[in-house]
């Protein structure tokens, strides 16, 4: 149920809302200098990194607030609701802890200054010139780590995180002078293999192409680090208890979010930085590692890849919520088979502790209160299946001499969710029951769907040339994928089968 349709006997949450010690620290959090700048102002990171920072507050490790912005055009809305909601939300942690189930209610309250970088350019790079920034936190997914060749016009919002970065960092060289304490600390979140060291590397490509002074790419080289690290939660949206909690609560919460109380956060940074991010101090699962490698690549290939797995042939035969296709007992198995029979090979550790992880990702899954829904893992699924499942397939056939079965279909009913008709400026799909769902990706990858679908349907494509184009679209992929012997064919079987499903 959304928030407009609730009853409005309930006023949205804002600070009134707050008992003594809630407001008790909702006020010192204002009055703290803005220590972190934060593109993303989703669900993950609000129940992530944000929670992280509203505890070491409470404990009075960090003394420090957040100015928040979001990283596209889509995210207006949250910010919207950030700015109605005096910066505040709820989040609800539920699931298991030591054996027990467990359940509590937090009103998080970090975010001292939020900023619509699109309508409030100005006001965005303004935040440049704060000498008690820090910190960049980001979670823009990952095709919001990429590369997007753009003319340099100072005055006017860019579109790409890496570019919005280039610019910011730009504006605090020429204020500061750019002197070497004023560099700052980039932490981005997304699930991309060094992504602090790609997303450096965007920033000096912009820098070049826009001929920004040479003395200040030798700043961002010399005196601002970018780390790579890795999170791992699950933090999802609204829940379908959320009306009767609003009655109990006595307000309404439009960016509730709940999350497990597992979390890890693996940094690939001095273990100094502790000093100014005081989260293990605060007793949070906080790594500073030399090597991100091992943490990366279970994270990434077992949980990442089993979400980006299960989505598309889940959603598309009617089920919504993670937790509801793993207690089904076609695609629980189908889930749980890739993972054992063809994800967990292609690692190189240990064979009983990748046993031990998968099966504490399964426990996840199966959390009874988190309601993770598929629609919400479909988000610029592409890119996600390049990083999660497409390395596996490739070291699966290396290995094996064969291609994997299920990460296949998985792959074929990938093409099958993108498989769009545009109703006004919005792609949508069709379920394999005719009902229709919006895709969220980045329009260029749409339009490209939505074009190879249209010709087939028109009959100018045959099925084999559908996805011989899909497939040879090295923007999306990397490469060529119709030279992986064998996949073109068995996509064209799979999908063969799920044209029939549809009809």
């Amino acid at each position: 149920m959304s928030a407009n349709s609730q009853s409005t006997s309930h006023k949205i949450l804002n600070q009134h809302h707050l008992n003594t010690a809630e407001a008790a620290l909702y006020y010192q959090m204002k009055d703290t200098p803005i220590k972190v700048l934060q593109i993303g102002e989703g669900n993950f990171l609000r129940g992530f990194f944000d929670w992280m920072i509203h505890q070491c507050n409470k404990q009075g490790l960090f003394e420090g607030s957040i100015a928040v912005t979001q990283p596209r055009p889509s995210g207006k809305a949250n910010i919207e609701k950030l700015k109605r909601q005096d910066g505040l939300y709820t989040l609800v942690m539920r699931g298991i802890q030591n054996g027990e189930l467990m359940e509590q209610r937090e009103i998080i309250s970090v975010f001292s200054k939020i900023v619509d970088p699109y309508t409030e350019w100005s006001e965005f790079l303004a935040l440049a010139e704060n000498p008690a920034l820090e910190f960049v936190v980001s979670n823009t997914t990952e095709a919001g780590l990429t590369y997007q060749p753009v003319a340099w016009e100072p005055e006017k919002a860019i579109l790409s995180y890496p570019g919005k970065l280039t610019a910011f960092l730009y504006r605090r060289f020429q204020h500061f002078g750019g002197q070497p304490d004023q560099g700052l600390i980039m932490l981005p979140c997304e699930l991309l293999e060094q992504n602090g060291a790609l997303l450096k590397q965007h920033v000096l490509q912009h820098s070049r192409d826009w001929e920004l002074p040479e003395a200040f790419i030798q700043w961002i080289d010399q005196h601002n680090r970018f780390l790579s690290p890795l999170v791992d939660r699950i933090v999802t949206g609204y829940q379908t208890e959320a009306a009767d909690w609003f009655e109990q609560w006595g307000y309404e919460d439009a960016l509730l979010a709940a999350a497990e109380p597992y979390h890890i956060w693996a940094i690939e940074g001095n273990p100094e930085l502790e000093q100014q991010l005081p989260f293990v101090q605060a007793g949070m699962n906080v790594h500073w590692v030399e090597d991100l490698t091992p943490f990366r690549m279970k994270k990434v290939r077992i949980l990442n890849g089993a979400h980006t797995l299960m989505m598309p042939l889940g959603f598309l035969s009617g089920l919504d919520e993670v937790r509801q296709l793993m207690e089904n007992h076609v695609f629980g198995a189908f889930v749980r088979r890739a993972v054992e029979q063809e994800i967990l090979p292609t690692l190189p550790y240990d064979h009983h502790e990748l046993i031990e992880y998968a099966e504490s990702v399964m426990e996840r899954f199966l959390n009874p209160y988190i309601r993770h829904r598929l629609i919400d893992i479909s988000l610029n699924t592409i890119s996600k299946f390049k990083v999660r499942l497409l390395p596996t397939l490739e070291a699966y056939l290396a290995s094996k001499g064969e291609l994997p079965e299920h990460i296949v279909r998985a792959f074929a009913g990938l093409i099958r969710f993108y498989k769009a008709h545009k109703v006004g400026e919005e792609y949508r799909g069709t379920r394999f029951n005719g009902d229709e769902y919006v895709l969220n990706d980045d329009s260029q990858t749409l339009d490209f769907f939505y074009k190879q679908w249209s010709s087939f349907e028109k009959g100018e494509l045959t099925l084999q040339q559908l996805i011989q184009h899909i497939l040879s679209n090295d923007q999306l992929w990397g490469k060529d994928l119709n030279d992986i012997d064998g996949l073109t064919e068995a996509i064209r079987c799979h999908l063969a089968e799920f044209e029939g499903k549809a009809h």
